[in-house]
């Protein structure tokens, strides 16, 4: 099994984001009708500034309603609940590097990004789904 293969061969390229100025509804939707990592990356004019993960977010809103009209989701921003510097890898990156930092364990989804520009996104899922098509 070749690990050395680019990142970009694994990782999910069309990726949705956010901006840091967005309010939580936003993300709300997000989580409620996109199929994705379940992580969400933040970008502001196409550079990455954080991360939002499922946790992030459901530890900010831990008292709210499902009601899009709760004020967790109109008065809290992304910037509030983001986590800056999340993990990233360069596109030239091999899955085997990708793989490493996943194995850590501290985080479930590294951003691919060359200059901050975010190119994509690597879950652990991603990478069980590459190995097991592999086997």
């Amino acid at each position: 099994m070749n690990l050395n293969i680019p990142v970009s061969e694994v990782m999910t390229k069309e990726v949705v984001s956010v901006n840091p100025s967005q309010k939580l509804i936003d993300v709300k939707h997000i989580f409620e009708k996109k199929n994705f990592h379940h992580h969400i990356p933040v970008t502001e004019k196409g550079k990455l500034k954080g991360m939002i993960s499922l946790v992030d977010y459901l530890y900010a809103i831990k008292n709210a309603s499902l009601d899009d009209d709760d004020s967790a989701y109109q008065n809290l921003s992304v910037k509030d609940i983001m986590r800056e510097s999340p993990v990233t890898k360069s596109s030239s990156s091999t899955l085997k590097e990708v793989a490493h930092e996943l194995a850590k364990g501290e985080v479930h989804a590294i951003v691919i990004a060359d200059n901050l520009e975010m190119k994509g996104i690597v879950s652990t899922a991603d990478t069980i789904r590459f190995f097991l098509g592999q086997a």
